[in-house]
């Protein structure tokens, strides 16, 4: 599983420096990462759920929560550090069918085109990596079909921490 989710890791990152939403260098945001089980935790149950009908969103909602985390760090960390599962509050605003929205008016404050165009990203870096998942030989139901779908999450989240990094003005460069 540890190569599938480099592959795909590797996969979803070349595809979106293409789009100049992430560095070259990814970055390391220990903070935001460090998030990352509690979140998994509390996010898989409602995932698991809405993954058989609604893959896309089931995976795509995971870069959004990533991506309010990251501006939850630059904008107001002491208020979120020692919260440990930031998604349960993000998904009551507005429930899990309305998370992408709630995060994108409320937290990212985007609206307009830059909210269609941040939909239209997410939903493309998650249907990517549906049809690797889909593509992967393993038995849907398996030990091995959930451990795949946690590694595509976790790929979702550290792909949307970049993302709204790098439209922050973070930067990921080599120093010399």
């Amino acid at each position: 599983m540890e190569k599938f989710a480099a592959d795909l890791l590797e996969d979803l990152h070349c595809y979106l420096v293409q789009r100049d939403k992430v560095d070259e260098r990814l970055p390391e945001c220990p903070d935001v990462e460090e998030k990352w089980p509690a979140i998994a935790e509390a996010y898989l149950p409602d995932g698991v759920r809405e993954f058989a009908n609604y893959p896309v969103a089931s995976l795509g909602w995971m870069m959004f929560v990533a991506m309010a985390v990251a501006k939850y760090w630059d904008v107001d960390w002491v208020r979120y550090a020692d919260v440990q599962d930031l998604y349960t509050p993000l998904r009551d605003k507005r429930g899990y069918d309305n998370l992408d929205e709630y995060i994108m008016d409320e937290v990212l404050d985007l609206h307009g085109d830059a909210a269609e165009s941040m939909q239209e990203l997410v939903g493309d870096c998650a249907e990517r990596v549906k049809r690797t998942l889909f593509a992967l030989d393993v038995e849907p139901g398996t030990a091995d079909a959930f451990r795949a779908y946690v590694a595509c999450l976790q790929v979702m989240y550290q792909m949307g921490m970049a993302v709204q990094l790098k439209a922050m003005g973070y930067h990921m460069v080599k120093n010399e």
